[in-house]
């Protein structure tokens, strides 16, 4: 029971581990602010357009095998 019980501690501190490697790559969206009528929002004291800033994660993109035809 003690070693199933150390094994299991040891597993736990393990994991975080091997997840604290790679920090995952984040970029900055912005988006003009639209008022009621469909126009961009303008602030007063810089004469530009309001906007809406959010950090988004950048996911990898996989290369796929093509599937193969069903043959009739």
């Amino acid at each position: 029971m003690k070693k199933l019980l150390a094994l299991v501690i040891a597993a736990a501190f393990a994991v975080p581990a091997f997840a604290a490697d790679e920090a995952p790559k984040t970029k900055q969206v912005c988006i003009d602010v639209q008022g009621k009528d469909g126009k961009p929002v303008v602030d007063p004291k810089t004469k530009k357009p309001k906007q809406d800033c959010k950090t988004v994660k950048v996911h990898k993109k996989h290369e796929g095998t093509e599937i193969p035809e069903k043959k009739k």
